[in-house]
């Protein structure tokens, strides 16, 4: 395990669960809203994310967090294992709530100085309304994804809980990139 993609619906902690990876691997952590989001909460142009999603890829071994379709086929070909955070709707929900009023509060900085602010919270623009709207869809889009032909060389680790993932982080991985022997929590979807 040197390169993997961690996936998860908006607020299931992708770029929690991928930073405590890098670390415990000992590779560069690439967060794919760093690279998308210009200020003003703008999108990077494709062909200019795409660029740099490829240039990080270059590096032996790498985590890689988020959803973005538009790199899927730069990334998973490259990598070997995916981590999907398949949360229920309601842990999902909590932590993306809890994380967008903490961010709100402590008027965090996330990406190129972009803040997330109530009147986007409460907009049809929200982070909340979008992990709403997407979870189902994810869901049955990686269930789907895992089982295609192309993807056949990517070990899958499919985690239903936070507490899942912990007790996979803590017991399954090392600095080596060793995922440890299979467990039940680790299958093809």
């Amino acid at each position: 395990m040197r390169r993997v993609v961690v996936v998860g619906t908006s607020g299931s902690g992708k770029t929690t669960v991928a930073r405590e990876l890098s670390q415990r691997l000992g590779v560069p952590h690439l967060e794919l809203d760093a690279l998308h989001w210009a200020p003003g909460w703008t999108e990077t142009p494709t062909d200019v994310l795409r660029m740099r999603v490829a240039r990080a890829l270059d590096a032996p071994g790498w985590v890689v967090d988020g959803n973005y379709a538009k790199v899927r086929d730069l990334v998973w070909p490259r990598a070997d294992t995916v981590v999907w955070l398949d949360y229920p709707l309601a842990v999902v929900l909590r932590q993306v709530i809890g994380r967008t009023v903490r961010r709100m509060l402590a008027r965090e900085e996330l990406w190129s100085g972009n803040r997330e602010r109530l009147r986007t919270a409460l907009s049809r623009n929200s982070i909340i309304l979008w992990a709403l709207q997407t979870h189902g869809p994810n869901r049955r889009q990686y269930t789907a994804a895992f089982r295609r032909p192309e993807w056949a060389h990517l070990h899958v680790v499919r985690l239903r809980s936070p507490g899942e993932t912990r007790r996979w982080l803590s017991r399954s991985v090392d600095r080596r990139g060793d995922a440890g022997n299979p467990s039940d929590h680790e299958h093809r979807a």
